[in-house]
């Protein structure tokens, strides 16, 4: 691309990015935001819990607020790939996969994170379709189902108190033996909440939705839906090989500005919160490019 130098950079065009970009467009910044086309909730057929949108497909609501941001004319789109990142004496420079090598006063990571797929034949296929990972985002459009949660110990207490409340047909699949105490059993009893301790083998779907769970003995149950917690690994790199703080659970570390712990690196949407939603991404986002702004004006004024 012909220009190369910008005040802003943001890595990553979805929802957490794009926001930020247009704060920061309306403060008459120059900003590039780099994009590599994958986002997290691709194979999500809708989106929910976001007033305004409730109900409509994600590619939908991403396609129109980037056609909305780039009428803020200065700020840029680039299609390809960040791949590295350093620190200079005057901000920041970015490489691209293509062979840009860009340079910019700040830098906005809104890269999300990467789900860690279970080896279980079918699982991939049905995420973010009827194998899902959140109660606010899916659950009413999966209430009073047959409902199964992939998961143990805590994990599976925290989804199961969350999900009894959406149907009375509950069942976890432990993958092995269930690891609760006393108390939790009798909580889980009393829920009138089963257990399968059988692994998991595969998920027999039509088209990602749900129509039976295999198990490794060769058993299977028909479910319509299941929630599960996958661990993820961050989408991009660049964030901690420049120095930034990654918490215990795997999230860049930030504070309520959404600032990393590296002078004039921000992160916001999937990659520095667990609260992973289309709401929350854009609200990160938009606090990430007003602080960022804000910074910009406390340097020259």
């Amino acid at each position: 691309m012909k220009e190369t130098h910008f005040e802003v950079i943001i890595i990553g065009g979805s929802y957490a990015g794009l926001s930020a970009a247009m704060a920061l467009g309306r403060s008459l910044r120059k900003v590039l935001i780099i994009d590599s086309g994958m986002p997290c909730n691709k194979q999500t057929p809708h989106s929910h819990n976001f007033i305004t949108q409730d109900g409509e497909k994600p590619t939908v609501i991403a396609l129109k607020a980037k056609e909305q941001v780039m009428k803020y004319n200065t700020v840029q789109f680039l299609n390809d790939l960040a791949i590295s990142g350093q620190k200079t004496d005057n901000g920041f420079t970015i490489a691209t996969k293509t062979g840009n090598h860009l340079s910019a006063k700040k830098l906005i990571f809104a890269t999300g994170i990467r789900d860690i797929m279970p080896n279980v034949k079918g699982f991939a296929d049905c995420w973010g379709i009827s194998v899902v990972h959140c109660p606010y985002c899916h659950g009413y459009e999966i209430r009073k189902q047959k409902t199964g949660i992939m998961a143990n110990g805590e994990k599976a207490l925290h989804y199961a108190g969350l999900v009894n409340n959406l149907t009375d047909d509950l069942t976890i699949l432990t993958s092995g033996k269930a690891e609760f105490d006393t108390e939790q059993f009798a909580k889980l009893e009393k829920n009138k909440i089963s257990i399968i301790e059988k692994e998991v083998a595969a998920i027999e779907h039509e088209n990602g939705y749900i129509s039976k769970v295999i198990f490794n003995d060769g058993s299977a149950e028909k479910f319509n839906a299941i929630y599960a917690g996958l661990p993820f690994e961050q989408h991009s790199q660049i964030p901690a090989d420049l120095g930034c703080e990654i918490t215990e659970a795997g999230f860049i570390k930030v504070d309520m500005m959404q600032k990393t712990t590296v002078e004039g690196v921000y992160a916001c949407g999937d990659n520095s919160s667990g609260m992973r939603s289309v709401a929350n991404a854009v609200a990160a986002g938009n606090v990430a490019g007003a602080v960022v702004n804000k910074e910009l004006v406390d340097e020259k004024f």
